[in-house]
């Protein structure tokens, strides 16, 4: 288990938060392919926060952060 440093759990209520539907939507997937990523081992995809059984979130941060770290920039890929 990994302890979040508590300035940077404040900063998630504020950010925005977005459902499984509604990431996939955002980076054009289809749902199962999100919750795919969850269930993969090792997990794949952004960090999610699991409500319930039926309901997971993810940070509007945490997805804006693996989106940056899976950036390839072609001027510096040689």
């Amino acid at each position: 288990m990994t302890i979040t440093p508590a300035n940077e759990a404040m900063d998630l209520l504020p950010s925005g938060w977005y459902t499984t539907e509604e990431l996939a939507q955002l980076l054009k997937v289809d749902p199962s392919t999100v919750r795919r990523w969850r269930t993969a081992r090792p997990v794949q995809g952004p960090p999610f926060v699991r409500l319930s059984s039926r309901l997971t979130l993810y940070s509007v941060h945490d997805v804006e952060r693996w989106l940056s770290s899976r950036r390839t920039d072609p001027g510096k890929v040689a």
